[in-house]
């Protein structure tokens, strides 16, 4: 056995864990982060190729895409996989989380035990299947991003299990009376269109399907799978009976495909199925109870929470009962949020274990809000928000509940590291560009020089809230100060077009809304320029490298009253702009 100690480790390698561990170890905590399978992203990954949504609902929340390390690592993924290749995002996933200081990683690894005491995670003890080496992990902090709940399950963290009854919550989306039926899993299928014809022969163990049989579900493309290929409900445990559910769905999917190769009208004659997921994806099974459980009443009227960290925005997308053996009813009723609404920093840790982060889809939900946090951009989010408490609490010597006591300091930290959360804007005490005055040689109308340091750096609504101007005209941004500062180091929000997808995707729908390679409209290049008495005193040039957030250190820098940003070079967007900038002493 293997022991090994650390400040925070994470079990479970999706976008909750992946953020949740990189906002940790960004911030000097020593971290691990501890995945199953052999690749990261969960869901996300080449073994699911499931895209990701959030708030934006597939562009129809303009502005609503969410920020931070999600972003840089999607904006990552745009630059240099223009193809959206899923083993090509693999490799990016798996570079940010292994060249990451201060993070170890720990792949095909499976927990095996819990070691609790006093009400907290002691220890974790796990077995690497290549490697049949046997770890004993410590912390004083830990994280349940497994999906599952696995972590919490065995430590005795509170949670429940399918759908609590309308008068729990006073929530109308809810059932009269509670159950133990949650949403099922499902498995994609790729195919690919060899333009020639291609025999399909249905598996003796296939299941059939008519026209009739699936008039309810879309399936007029072809090219990738369908997400209501679903089964698992009250009857079949998504967790215990995972085996027999996936044989099932395979049994589902080769059914599906013949129907669509061999049946009439489909025009897929050329198609062949390609690629056919063998893990299924569950979209609920265990949620815990933190703090705080949000509810439908939340989602509709975006509760004005003080301990807000996220914020969600999908649809409360409730799958029908019994899925596909469901062919009555629609595979899914779309229950619409009010815009975007805010999660609260006590859905993000365990009620009783005292020690214990939660990530993920597990976070402290109804069933009907979980509809609508459970999509993978959300819970990336949230992660986010969790990893950063717990360097939080990690420097201070805290405990989860405690960090509330400086919730304010975690918003600021957040929204320093480009995490959106509605009505909170920079008020950073150590941001020097608060004290300065902005000014350009050229700008829009309503895209003044002044919006970049009015501390919400996206736009909202009408308000534009960044500064914009055309290239053809040479555009300089100036930040001035009345005294000399000695900047260290600076950040820049610029422009990625948060109204458009960037997600990996096999859907040629999504595929299509997007634009190949980095954002058009983010700076390629550009040069900041360190002024005093108007007098240039140093000259940096910067690439973009297809990135929202600039961070600029500085060395040995000296004393300036004025810096000025001058945009050279877009990825092909005719404005340069610029949402917010920060300096730091």
């Amino acid at each position: 056995m293997i022991t090994k100690t650390y400040d925070f480790v994470v079990v479970g390698g999706g976008m909750a864990g992946i953020c949740a561990a990189l906002a940790a170890a960004r911030a000097g905590v020593r971290t691990a982060l501890v995945e199953s399978r052999s690749v990261l992203g969960g869901m996300a990954s080449s073994e699911h190729r499931m895209h990701i949504c959030g708030a934006d609902h597939h562009m129809s929340n303009p502005n609503m895409r969410e920020t931070g390390i999600l972003e840089e690592i999607l904006l990552e993924n745009k630059r240099r996989n223009p193809e959206m290749n899923y083993p090509i995002f693999d490799a990016v996933l798996w570079e940010k989380i292994n060249f990451q200081d201060d993070l170890e990683l720990f792949l095909n690894t499976h927990m095996t035990e819990v070691v609790c005491q006093d009400q907290k995670i002691v220890e974790i003890r796990a077995e690497q299947m290549t490697t049949e080496k046997q770890y004993c992990l410590r912390a004083p902090l830990f994280m349940d991003a497994t999906g599952d709940g696995t972590l919490g399950a065995r430590a005795g963290a509170v949670y429940r299990m399918g759908r609590e009854a309308q008068d729990t919550y006073g929530e109308h989306l809810a059932p009269e009376a509670e159950d133990n039926v949650t949403m099922g899993n499902s498995v994609m299928f790729l195919a690919r269109d060899m333009g020639h014809p291609v025999p399909f022969e249905k598996p003796f163990w296939a299941y059939t399907y008519t026209e009739e049989q699936l008039r309810l579900r879309d399936h007029e493309d072809a090219t990738s799978g369908y997400w209501w290929i679903e089964l698992g409900d009250g009857e079949h445990n998504t967790i215990t009976d995972a085996e027999n559910i996936r044989d099932d769905l395979l049994k589902t999917v080769f059914g599906v495909w013949d129907h669509i190769k061999n049946g009439k009208g489909h025009h897929a004659e050329n198609l062949d199925l390609e690629w056919v997921g063998f893990l299924p994806g569950k979209r609920e099974s265990r949620r815990f109870l933190g703090d705080y459980v949000l509810t439908e009443k939340d989602c509709l009227e975006n509760t004005d929470f003080e301990d807000a960290v996220a914020y969600g925005g999908w649809p409360m997308d409730i799958h029908t009962v019994g899925g596909m053996l469901n062919e009555k009813d629609h595979p899914t009723v779309w229950n619409q949020v009010n815009g975007i609404y805010r999660i609260p920093y006590r859905c993000l840790y365990s009620a009783n274990i005292e020690n214990l982060f939660l990530g993920g889809r597990i976070i402290s939900c109804s069933h009907v809000a979980f509809s609508s946090t459970r999509v993978m951009a959300t819970c990336a989010v949230a992660g986010q928000a969790a990893g950063t408490a717990a360097a939080m609490a990690v420097s201070r010597n805290l405990l989860p509940r405690q960090v509330l006591a400086h919730i304010k300091e975690l918003q600021q930290e957040l929204l320093k590291a480009d995490c959106y959360i509605p009505g909170e804007v920079n008020q950073d005490e150590k941001d020097l560009a608060r004290e300065a005055r902005a000014a350009a040689s050229v700008q829009l109308p309503g895209c003044a020089a002044e919006n970049v340091l009015n501390g919400i750096p996206r736009t909202v609504g009408e308000e534009q809230n960044c500064w914009r101007a055309p290239m053809q005209e040479n555009p300089v941004l100036s930040l001035k100060w009345e005294t000399e500062i000695v900047p260290v180091q600076i950040r820049l929000f610029l422009d990625s077009n948060l109204s458009r997808e960037i997600t990996p995707s096999i859907n040629q729908g999504v595929l299509a809304r997007q634009v190949k390679g980095a954002p058009p409209e983010l700076l390629r290049e550009f040069k900041v320029l360190l002024c005093k008495v108007g007098s240039i005193v140093r000259e940096i040039c910067c690439e973009g490298k297809g990135q929202r957030l600039q961070i600029l250190d500085i060395e040995d820098s000296p004393a300036v009253d004025e810096i000025r940003i001058v945009p050279l070079r877009t990825y092909g967007s005719e404005y340069a702009t610029v949402f917010e900038v920060r300096v730091y002493g």
